[in-house]
């Protein structure tokens, strides 16, 4: 029995399909109001990540724990939205293997605690949390998440902890969207502009492929899940071309981006909700190249085109996706 959490957001969504497709028993425990858009897992449960009893509950007769669940809403201002599932919930994971005697995690992080490089020059795992994600929240507390999981594990050498560390991922069951407001915010639209940055896109399932991998394969630490770096121009070129319709695109001049970040922080000040602030802005003026060889060799990591990430993610959400 494998426990997954966070099954009902896009990444965890996609996980849980292909344990199942793959014949695993799967027990998710979701929160009272969530919803799972498709699925027949072998048990659901309901309860607070965050609650001790409700993890231990779940975790009963589980071999391996997937850690899906994640605080990513980038409109949150203060660190503390974050750490309670970014931080604290890994904590709560290792006292939870300690009292059931599971010896397998495989746990979600972020890309964005790792130094991206150039598309010349991409970066590995090796690189250290640096400049402009060591100003995020939310790159704070996942790189917070990473080294109690990490700190656990050099104390434990006979569990097994497998951090992965995603890029930009898009594909189908994507219902809040998430990543997907980057796809809706240019599609069909005849002008788009966007900073002069860019990421390091994949299709979801990929990742998701490379995480149930990680129940029988990879070596307690981190790896990176990363794919196609793409500037946000060559992005919705793509997908215009993908999806059949002519835009044209503009170039934001990165002193407008960054004035417009330090009015976020400004409107932030003042007890508005928005996503615009300088920790967010700066992201959107710098590439993202990784190098992610070492999740193809030891999790085999598939690399889908980014092209069929986009189409999938249309299908999904016009009700054609198989």
């Amino acid at each position: 029995m494998i426990l997954l959490l966070g099954a009902s957001g896009l990444l965890g969504h996609n996980v849980l399909r292909i344990l199942l497709e793959r014949g695993e028993r799967v027990r998710v425990l979701l929160r009272p109001a969530a919803t799972l858009c498709y699925l027949e897992p072998t048990e659901i449960l309901r309860g607070s990540l965050l609650n001790p009893k409700s993890l231990l509950q779940a975790a009963t007769d589980c071999d391996a724990i997937i850690n899906c669940a994640g605080t990513t809403d980038m409109a949150l201002r203060d660190l503390d939205d974050y750490t309670p599932v970014n931080r604290d919930l890994p904590a709560m994971l290792c006292r939870l293997m300690d009292a059931t005697g599971i010896r397998t995690l495989v746990h979600t992080s972020t890309a964005n605690t790792i130094a991206p490089g150039p598309k010349e020059h991409p970066t590995d795992e090796s690189a250290p949390f640096a400049a402009p994600f060591d100003r995020s929240n939310y790159a704070i507390s996942k790189m917070e998440g990473e080294r109690v999981l990490l700190d656990y594990a050099a104390m434990h050498p006979e569990s097994r902890i497998v951090i992965v560390n995603p890029g930009f991922m898009v594909g189908p069951y994507d219902p809040k969207p998430s990543s997907g407001k980057l796809l809706l915010a240019g599609y069909r639209k005849p002008l788009m502009a966007a900073p002069c940055g860019g990421k390091s896109f994949l299709h979801v399932r990929d990742a998701a492929t490379a995480i149930c991998n990680a129940l029988q394969r990879g070596e307690t630490g981190r790896y990176l899940l990363t794919g196609e770096s793409l500037t946000l121009k060559e992005f919705y070129a793509l997908q215009a071309q993908v999806c059949g319709y002519r835009q044209r695109f503009v170039t934001l001049p990165s002193p407008l981006v960054r004035f417009a970040g330090r009015l976020g922080n400004l409107l932030q000040h003042l007890g508005a909700r928005t996503m615009l602030c300088t920790r967010n802005t700066d992201q959107l003026l710098i590439e993202e190249a990784y190098d992610c060889s070492r999740a193809e060799r030891e999790l085999g990591l598939p690399h889908t085109p980014v092209c069929d990430a986009i189409r999938d993610f249309f299908a999904w959400r016009e009700g054609k996706y198989e």
